[in-house]
């Protein structure tokens, strides 16, 4: 009841004074110009379409059709400790765009008192019990920039949030196929090991029947055991990636083992004419647009301190000399009120502030257009490493298959007394090294792939609207 007889009165009050509140102070947000190229130069025929943060990024790794991959993914997005804390950041985020709007309602509260006093020789007891309410006008349109900016803020921290996901499945993507390539590295050693464990008896009975020399024997065993170190130090290499995979998956690195698989990363094509979501869709990208949005409107906040704060005020209780009676009609009491207040002489604070809310969107407009050349480049640096990786594994192909016909012929003259046994030694480390390099150019094909993936902002893929879905709206020109 006495909550309703105060919004009444200030409600009235208010209705004439909304009437000046249509605009707010500062200046309205519109996205600056970027240069943006027309086609990514690395990439033939793809071309730049419009920007869209909404687009689903998808289940991008299932290009590599690994369901073992696809499990450690779901994995992320469940236990992941990063990701949670990107999760909570968001609902920080959520929060303050419902504590700004609390600013456009009136704020009410409870008081109750009781006191005795003498006086003249009479003593006088005095019971009260009422409801305060306070509310500023958001005439000059303070609050709103406000809540502006706390809006900004959200989906920048969507943004974020989005960002931090992507950034974690590549990192484990990476991994992943970086350990399948230490263990294919590792099958090839041991299948090496073998190899030259065969070779070395075989030059120890050819010493042992006199016709080979005793440096073929040392040579022989020197060659196995640098190749039996170096498929020892690999093991190295994977318990480290495999204890990297389990904490991207949220589980103690002790707890968590990857059995090894066969050598079957399958390297994804990446198809011509797609178009570059790039400026809006990569999540680093829109939290910086969204940053900027923000910087923006604390700009108005800080010029709002310039005219003076409108606010109004009222009181409604009862008070009386008998707590029996204190509820009834005749106690009951209430007032209201307004007020402008402002500051006249501050010695440059408000100007001060005012100048550095700008100078913080001029920053945020640097970030931004460095977020959008840096994103670029990250493209274009993806799209001709994969590119001329692809070239270089087809070279090196070739090179394997030689160092293999090699090996084959050196042996062959060495079992009929026309090469040195370090010939045969040459050939075969020159064909360990190039089958070593053949797996690694996949694996580093697979990263140069995913590193396309994280750069574009999700999957290549065009999503196929639902049924029904209205289209997407086209985005808007840069207004300056």
């Amino acid at each position: 009841m006495l909550s309703g007889i105060i919004c009444v009165h200030l409600c009235s009050s208010v209705v004439a004074l909304s009437l000046v509140s249509g605009c707010a102070i500062g200046p309205n947000y519109s996205r600056p110009e970027t240069e943006v190229p027309a086609a990514f130069k690395e990439a033939g025929d793809w071309i730049v379409a419009r920007p869209s943060d909404a687009v689903p990024k998808g289940k991008w790794w299932q290009v590599f059709n690994d369901p073992v991959l696809d499990g450690l993914m779901e994995q992320v997005s469940v236990s992941n400790q990063d990701l949670k804390a990107a999760e909570a950041r968001y609902a920080q985020a959520r929060a303050a765009v419902r504590s700004a709007r609390s600013g456009f309602l009136p704020t009410l509260g409870l008081n109750s008192g009781a006191s005795r006093s003498r006086a003249a020789g009479n003593t006088s007891n005095r019971y009260t019990v009422g409801v305060d309410a306070q509310w500023e006008i958001d005439v000059w349109g303070r609050i709103r920039r406000l809540v502006e900016a706390a809006r900004a803020g959200e989906e920048a921290s969507v943004a974020d949030l989005e960002g931090a996901r992507l950034s974690l499945q590549a990192e484990l993507a990476t991994n992943y196929f970086q350990l399948r390539v230490t263990d294919a590295q590792r099958d090839l050693f041991e299948d090496t090991v073998r190899a030259f464990t065969t070779s070395y008896n075989v030059t120890q009975n050819r010493y042992n029947a006199g016709v080979a020399a005793r440096v073929d024997v040392v040579q022989a065993e020197a060659q196995l055991k640098s190749t039996q170190a170096q498929a020892i130090d690999l093991r190295i290499n994977r318990a480290q990636l495999e204890h990297a995979i389990a904490v991207l998956v949220g589980k103690p690195p002790g707890s968590f083992t990857l059995v090894p698989a066969g050598f079957q990363i399958r390297v994804p094509e990446i198809p011509p004419g797609l178009p570059s979501t790039l400026l809006e869709r990569r999540p680093d990208v829109a939290g910086a647009e969204r940053r900027m949005a923000a910087a923006n409107a604390r700009i108005g906040v800080a010029q709002s301190a310039y005219f003076p704060a409108l606010s109004l005020s009222g009181t409604a209780g009862y008070a009386g000399s008998s707590i029996a009676h204190l509820i009834s009609s005749p106690n009951l009491f209430w007032s209201i009120g307004a007020g402008f207040a402002g500051t006249i002489l501050d010695f440059g604070a408000r100007a001060g502030a005012v100048d550095t809310a700008r100078g913080a969107y001029d920053e945020s407009v640097a970030t931004y257009r460095g977020a959008v050349l840096g994103a670029f480049q990250e493209v274009e640096d993806a799209l001709s490493a994969e590119r001329w990786l692809a070239e270089e594994s087809k070279v090196q192909q070739d090179a394997a298959r030689a160092a293999r016909e090699s090996v084959v012929l050196t042996v062959n003259q060495y079992k009929a007394g026309t090469a040195s046994f370090l010939n045969v030694v040459q050939v075969q480390a020159t064909q360990l090294s190039e089958e070593r390099n053949t797996v690694t150019l996949v694996g580093r094909r697979a990263a140069a792939v995913i590193a396309l993936i994280r750069a574009l902002g999700g999957s290549w893929e065009t999503p196929t609207p639902a049924p029904g879905a209205p289209a997407a709206a086209p985005a808007s020109p840069p207004a300056r």
